[in-house]
């Protein structure tokens, strides 16, 4: 178990587990905003099908719920960060800030403003810097696929939702549901384009260009990395290294990639690696 260290004030403690993912009052302060970030993303998609009044009405004060949760956690981070003016133009920070304006400018008749929530599933992207809110990642691979697929899912789900919020009151028999603001999507930046729906206003249509854009420069490239990732996984075997613990080492491999130890496989005629390794 990872021991908490000696922290000199309440602002201390309050950054410390609102970055930490190894003690068990990091990971679960982690884990619930990583739920809530989901709950409320599931909360906008249920918003975009028929729904009766009363389970309408309990989705939008749980909604609120959230929002007022997403503020005060804002508020915490502000109030304990070392660095005021740095922690405001951090892109987590702005990503945090941009999920929590529909609950700031509610005062205000700025419905427009209510298309930037769909960006609150961009927090996860917290998650995703080469370590969970489990542990470590243990493998390099795992990591890579994740943040690629990831990404990915983003681009998808933040076009859908602005798409949706942009074309579904003028142009509701297209965009109907998610679902559908989805299927646009896909089709678009894959450049499919089946025709079946179209962005009826000038908004939509720039949305449009701007996912053919996104398509033809990012996925591919998102989809390269992760071909060339899994080449490279298939070429790999798991060996341990009983001097450093890593686990997966290159087929042929003889000796350890990261400390140079000879490595023990099966079949060896000594199964443990001699203390002095061969130069190659």
């Amino acid at each position: 178990m990872t021991s908490v260290p000696h922290l000199p004030n309440l602002q201390a403690k309050v950054r410390f587990y609102f970055e930490d993912i190894e003690t068990p009052m990091g990971k679960l302060i982690n884990f619930a905003i990583t739920g809530l970030v989901l709950l409320s993303s599931a909360i906008f998609v249920a918003e975009t099908y028929p729904l009766s009044p009363e389970v309408r009405a309990a989705l939008g004060w749980l909604d609120t719920l959230i929002l007022l949760i997403f503020t005060l956690e804002y508020g915490l981070r502000f109030w304990s960060a070392e660095h005021k003016l740095r922690f405001i133009f951090n892109l987590y920070s702005l990503i945090d800030l941009v999920a929590i304006l529909p609950f700031l400018f509610t005062a205000l008749d700025i419905r427009f403003i209510r298309i930037f929530r769909w960006f609150r599933i961009l927090r996860l992207i917290r998650f995703f810097e080469g370590r969970t809110i489990i542990g470590y990642v243990t493998r390099e691979d795992s990591a890579i696929f994740a943040r690629i697929l990831f990404t990915i899912f983003t681009i998808i789900f933040v076009y859908s939702g602005l798409i949706y919020q942009v074309e579904h009151p003028s142009n509701s028999e297209a965009f109907a549901t998610f679902l559908d603001a989805v299927y646009f999507s896909v089709a678009t930046m894959t450049t499919v384009g089946f025709g079946d729906i179209t962005p009826a206003s000038q908004v939509g249509r720039l949305l449009t260009v701007l996912m053919i854009l996104t398509g033809i420069a990012l996925i591919p490239w998102q989809l390269g990395d992760l071909i060339k990732q899994l080449v490279k996984t298939s070429n790999q075997m798991e060996t341990l290294c009983l001097n450093c613990g890593q686990d997966t080492h290159d087929i042929d491999a003889r000796f350890c990639k990261i400390c140079g130890h000879q490595l023990a496989r099966v079949g060896d005629t000594c199964q443990i690696p001699s203390a002095t390794p061969e130069k190659r």
